[in-house]
């Protein structure tokens, strides 16, 4: 079937409403809306991008800044001397079913979507995380040394998944990308022979004790997991400690996982993992946790609290299941305080997870406020980054072997060789874009209660991002005020994103 025809020209969405609240994008091998590489306007104007329920994607205007208050009732002041965390950075996944949906598509269309996560004209996402072997987004179970008894790890071996699938995929965004990749690899599960159950899947731990040989053979499938993408050029930032240990822990879980206590956690890294990397890789950095931050502080604590573990641990990942029964504060504010010299991290999200409201929804403008709202709320805790799930899923929300369909940023569909970009999209970008790493998040301070959420930062060249999210009923007028340069006078529609961007030298 030929892909519809679209102009060639101009940057903006070629929406299409499938009726769940708002628009997609959509996109093909020779044309996509693309927000452009963005220029710094000179000191005394100011850039703002607005995405909203109402259709607008990423729409940009300049205004100037004044010297006098406008007279707006509602003022954000930006507090420069309040500083916070320095920003790593976002991204998402390249699981299986991500690459397998990019590669489905014409070169062309492949160009397109990677362009509009990785190139200066796209979004800039700057981190990726690899699963190490297969999760529930592959089309099959397997590990890399599925050889029973395998300790020396002799049999190791990637799988056509990385090495046709993946590791092309991942250089072509390393090339499209102007600035090093920050890739970080999870691994769900053992091979079975290393296990209790032994089964990938299901409730399940390492056999024997940490320090003994199951564990020790683990943290050397970690070393050779990174000499293998080694070989192709590709470097990892971090490695976590293991996708969700709780799911291991759990009767009849349905997917792949590997269970760790808090304790075991701790001896492990303390043990076999923390000095093997060391040694090997003494670049890379250790993430624990990997699991919801309900479990925040107590999980940070148990690990921590134990110096011989603390000493290889350089920050803590969280996923966002659950976030609505983990108030920010005492989950995560907490940990920070508790542990400051560690990073928190976001490490995985993802919309259509729960089952009232399952998969893939075309066009949903409430799952971009969930998301919007959900990156800002940790970015207010001291969170460095928020890393999306799958890259690119089918309409379906897979594949995935056990069917656990969810949503995605981008959705293939390969008969008409396009893709849409969904309102989830708009959302990373309105902080990936703008965020370089390096940013620090500053003080806001409002003159009077608001409904608008905000979260402002300073960039490495001084310049000051500030993102707005209205999640109300209601077009709320405001001003800015930034003691450096005056006053910004502004409107933040019903239901929109904004984000703001000026110079201050």
């Amino acid at each position: 079937m030929r892909s519809p025809e679209f102009p060639p020209w101009g940057d903006c969405c070629q929406a299409r409403n499938f009726g769940h609240g708002s628009v997609v994008c959509v996109c093909n091998a020779t044309y996509c809306d693309s927000p452009g590489a963005v220029k710094l306007p000179p000191v005394g104007q100011f850039l703002s991008f607005l995405s909203s329920k109402a259709g607008s994607r990423l729409e940009k205007r300049q205004g100037q800044v004044q010297e006098n208050s406008t007279g707006a009732a509602l003022r954000l002041s930006i507090v420069p001397y309040q500083h916070y965390q320095k920003i790593k950075g976002f991204g998402g996944a390249m699981t299986d079913a991500a690459a397998i949906n990019i590669l489905s598509l014409s070169a062309g269309a492949q160009d397109q979507l990677l362009r509009q996560y990785f190139a200066p004209e796209g979004i800039e996402y700057n981190m990726v995380r690899v699963p190490m072997a297969s999760c529930d987004f592959s089309t099959h179970l397997y590990t890399y040394t599925d050889t029973p008894g395998d300790y020396n790890l002799t049999s190791f071996t990637l799988e056509k998944e990385d090495t046709q699938m993946k590791i092309p995929l991942l250089q072509k965004a390393q090339a499209l990308s102007p600035r090093p990749l920050s890739l970080f690899a999870s691994a769900w599960s053992a091979p079975a022979w290393m296990k209790t159950n032994d089964a990938l899947t299901g409730k399940g731990s390492l056999k024997g004790q940490p320090g003994g040989p199951e564990y020790k053979t683990w943290a050397q499938y970690y070393i050779r997991f990174l000499e293998e993408y080694g070989k192709y050029n590709l470097s990892f930032w971090a490695v976590t400690t293991g996708n969700e240990p709780t799911a291991g822990e759990m009767t009849n879980y349905s997917f792949q996982a590997l269970g760790f206590t808090p304790k075991t956690q701790r001896d492990w890294v303390a043990k076999d993992i923390g000095p093997a990397l060391h040694r090997a890789f003494p670049e890379t950095r250790i993430i624990m946790l990997d699991d919801n931050r309900l479990l925040l502080p107590y999980w940070a604590k148990a690990v921590l609290s134990d110096i011989h573990a603390a000493r290889y641990i350089h920050g803590i990942g969280v996923h966002w299941y659950f976030d609505k029964f983990a108030p920010a504060d005492i989950t995560l504010s907490t940990t920070h305080h508790l542990y400051p010299e560690y990073f928190l991290i976001g490490t995985e999200a993802c919309a259509g997870w729960t089952p009232l409201d399952r998969g893939v929804t075309l066009g949903s403008w409430e799952r971009a406020e969930d998301y919007a709202h959900d990156i800002m709320e940790d970015l207010n805790n001291y969170v460095v980054g928020w890393t999306d799930w799958n890259l690119a899923l089918n309409p379906e929300g897979g594949p995935n072997w056990v069917k656990n369909f969810v949503d995605s940023t981008i959705i293939v569909d390969q008969k008409q060789d396009v893709f849409y970009k969904q309102p989830t999209f708009y959302s990373m970008a309105h902080y990936s874009k703008f965020l370089w790493e390096g940013s620090q998040r500053v003080g806001v301070s409002y003159s009077q209660r608001s409904s608008l959420e905000s979260s402002a930062f300073i960039r490495p060249d001084q310049s000051v991002v500030l993102v707005i999210l209205n999640r109300s009923e209601e077009d709320i007028p405001f001003e800015v005020w930034d003691p450096a340069v005056g006053f910004l006078s502004a409107s933040a529609p019903a239901h929109s994103i904004l984000t703001f961007l000026w110079a201050t030298v």
